[in-house]
């Protein structure tokens, strides 16, 4: 039996997936619980997952003793792979039932390429052919080098999660790398009902560096407004997606199979004690969108969450007045975005490179 508010949150057009994989949630039947129990009909991983994951010897003692022969790269790519493409199996039933757009799992690029355009397209397509399953995303980072290698990645008939976006203007720059990618794959006669994609905007993030500066004015108006930017931030994201996909552009890729390219909800762990658990669930719900939860989120709204329906459009004013409330408080919404993309980046870089210096000191134990 389903869970009655990750059922409410399901039948309001969210789609939940779990920010995690490992070897163990898959061999333990812990993944395949949450998707009977808790309405969880995809997965998202990230350098950060996957360090955690492999530190666990016990689980990954025999995949690594079987590396021990190749490079840390090679070993660390072929370990995760063997995980998504196991996780893609398990979730096949979701997407074949949801024509695709659920039962989806994901896997990343070296986040050391993400400024490296050329470097990014080869190996998001390697890593598709790697894991060799329909169901696979392959996750871009949204940076500026990012954009042409969505469109590429698109253009190919592979299907992309969009990640680290933190600002409206790079939002829009997304759907149109997206749109660019579709438009080049229909020119190449490939079947746009195949092609899929989610775009990655992150929340809590963005509240936990803009608090941190009201904190610091201190006054009871700056005090006032915190816990207020990202939700806003988000749902002016959702309003930037209803535009774009009623536009006559999208209108001739959708007359030809087009899909839109969802929201995804990422960062929803919530970062500040003093704020409900489920703030990033229950005051972003709205059609056509995913909400990636660690499990600590996904308890926390099984558990207490109370889910109004879609809580986005019709927001979008009193989103701007936020904003606008920042900006009368000295935010420089521009800066601090730009800062937290970069952060971002360099957060992805801090885990993938202790997961390649546990990865090598495995692999000589292993020899």
């Amino acid at each position: 039996m389903s869970n009655p508010n990750t059922q409410a949150l399901s039948d309001a057009g969210v789609s939940i997936w779990l920010d995690d994989l490992s070897r163990e949630r898959l061999t333990s039947g812990s993944l395949a619980k949450l998707i009977e129990e808790k309405n969880v009909v995809g997965v998202t991983t990230n350098p950060s997952i996957f360090a955690a994951a492999l530190s666990n010897a016990t689980v990954y003692g025999e995949a690594i003793a079987e590396q021990r022969h190749k490079s840390v790269e090679d070993a660390i790519t072929e370990i995760t792979s063997d995980d998504v493409a196991a996780a893609c199996d398990l979730f096949r039933p979701i997407f074949d039932s949801s024509n695709g757009f659920d039962g989806r799992v994901s896997i990343e690029v070296d986040p050391r390429l993400a400024h490296d355009t050329a470097q990014t397209i080869i190996q998001a397509k390697a890593l598709y052919q790697r894991v060799d399953r329909e169901n696979v995303l392959i996750k871009i980072p949204a940076t500026l080098a990012g954009l042409e290698a969505i469109t590429e990645t698109i253009a190919e008939g592979i299907s992309v999660n969009v990640t680290l976006i933190f600002s409206l203007e790079r939002y829009r720059e997304v759907i149109n790398a997206y749109l660019i990618g579709l438009e080049k794959a229909k020119a190449k006669g490939l079947d746009l009902s195949k092609i899929h994609s989610v775009a990655s905007f992150f929340v809590s993030r963005v509240d936990s560096e803009i608090d941190k500066r009201l904190n610091a004015i201190g006054t009871e108006a700056a005090l006032a407004l915190r816990g207020q930017a990202g939700v806003a931030n988000a749902r002016l994201a959702y309003q930037v997606f209803e535009e774009s996909f009623a536009s006559a552009r999208f209108e001739a890729l959708a007359a030809s199979g087009a899909n839109v390219q969802r929201p995804l909800w990422a960062s929803t762990g919530v970062k500040d004690p003093a704020y409900p658990s489920t703030l990033y669930v229950t005051e972003l719900v709205a059609p056509q969108t995913v909400n990636t939860m660690p499990e600590k989120t996904l308890d926390a709204t099984a558990a207490e969450a109370e889910i109004r329906g879609n809580v986005v459009s019709g927001s979008y004013a009193q989103a701007n007045g936020v904003l606008d409330a920042l900006a009368a408080q000295g935010i420089d919404y521009s800066e601090i975005v730009s800062l937290l993309e970069v952060e971002g980046v360099e957060k992805f870089d801090v885990a993938w490179n202790e997961l390649l210096e546990d990865m090598s000191v495995a692999l000589k134990e292993a020899k």
